[in-house]
């Protein structure tokens, strides 16, 4: 019990956020993801790998587990949709919030949501581009899902992993939901080193087992990977792409870097996108992107700011937590994962795909809120 409260209060603190938590709006009975906007149908299937040689790192006694969800450029649009998350994550994720008592438990398994469950994939000669996406802490794989079904509707296979003690709730095929148990001490600078090991190592594994899995193999173009994450899961994408010889671009979605030195210098594609107070400093004590910044010595790199923003306007909560009766940032939850999908869909097609985007060249008339620093 412990555990979960402090699961509840740090994921809170995302959430709000410095903007008002205050009801925005009676809480909508069925929340929804904006709709993708690619030309392809999207599938999604969740798998369960158990990496049986190794210890889980945060609980005794246990190999690590993972539940990843892959979505994937569908044959048709046709089937039951995909499920937001189950009525037990749903449940522990609310209990976080007191704003949101009152709503039913099962509120976000009511999310409506596009891709089809377990449908026929559509393949490809030489397969999709794949990209990895990796959820902030206490934030489970689900909080990407409007993100995950833009690149899959766009063109790519998009592989979601759940970092299982990392998350407000894991739920296992087997009924098992498993809540967090990482970094209850607070963040320092060993935990953030930890982190970046553990989901390494995630990481290392998922696209080992993708590889030699023959569904998944026949579709994804191992030679063209990418990584995008959230908060925690954006700064170790960043450190991952220093040191992976299969990570070639990645972006960090508003995470702070703790440490804020890479193994090694960053070469390949970077770009960062976050909130303004992720701006250079101008004088005085400088903050973590400014200390991790002069170790990106690619000739590619992008450091954005979109005015308006808050840590959570880049992931599904910027749309959700209005619905359900909470402000979460000044700007529209739409209009963020607008910029976010149209930005990072841009960088996905000039590195995996070989396309170039304008958008990435500088400031642009239709967004006038994302900064170039």
């Amino acid at each position: 019990m412990r555990q979960l409260l402090i699961a509840g209060v740090i994921a809170l603190a995302p959430l709000t956020g410095g903007a008002s938590a205050s009801p925005a709006s009676p809480a909508a009975s069925k929340p929804a993801l904006p709709a993708p906007t690619g030309r392809y149908a999207v599938g999604r299937s969740d798998v369960h790998l158990v990496d049986s040689h190794r210890p889980d790192p945060w609980v005794d006694g246990r190999p690590r587990e993972l539940m990843v969800s892959l979505w994937y450029p569908a044959v048709k649009a046709k089937g039951p949709t995909a499920p937001y998350v189950t009525p037990q994550e749903s449940a522990l994720i609310l209990k976080g919030f007191p704003q949101l008592k009152d709503l039913p438990p099962d509120t976000l398994t009511k999310t409506r949501t596009y891709a089809r469950a377990d449908v026929p994939a559509l393949a490809k000669r030489g397969g999709w581009p794949l990209v990895v996406m990796s959820p902030g802490m206490t934030m489970p794989r689900a909080t990407l899902t409007s993100l995950a079904e833009e690149f899959a509707s766009r063109g790519y296979v998009v592989a979601g992993i759940e970092h299982t003690y990392e998350s407000v709730a894991t739920t296992f095929p087997d009924g098992r939901t498993v809540t967090f148990e990482a970094g209850a001490g607070g963040q320092t600078t060993e935990l953030g080193e930890k982190v970046a090991r553990v989901r390494a190592a995630d990481t290392t594994f998922v696209l080992d087992r993708l590889e030699r899995t023959r569904r998944w193999n026949r579709l994804i173009d191992e030679r063209r990977i990418a990584m995008v994450g959230h908060s925690v899961g954006g700064q170790s994408a960043a450190h991952l792409l220093a040191v992976s010889d299969r990570i070639t671009a990645a972006v960090n979605l508003d995470g702070s870097y703790n440490p804020t030195t890479p193994a090694k210098p960053i070469t390949k594609p970077f770009m960062m996108i976050g909130t303004p107070r992720q701006q250079p400093v101008a004088g005085g004590e400088p903050k973590s992107w400014d200390l991790f910044w002069p170790h990106v010595t690619g000739t590619w790199k992008r450091w954005l700011t979109v005015t308006g923003a808050e840590h959570v306007s880049f992931v599904d909560y910027a749309v959700l937590g209005p619905q359900l009766g909470m402000q979460v940032a000044p700007m529209n939850g739409e209009r963020s994962l607008r910029i976010t999908r149209d930005y990072v869909t841009a960088f996905l097609d000039t590195h995996l795909k070989g396309e170039r985007r304008p958008l990435l060249d500088g400031p642009s008339a239709k967004y006038p809120e994302v900064g170039f620093w």
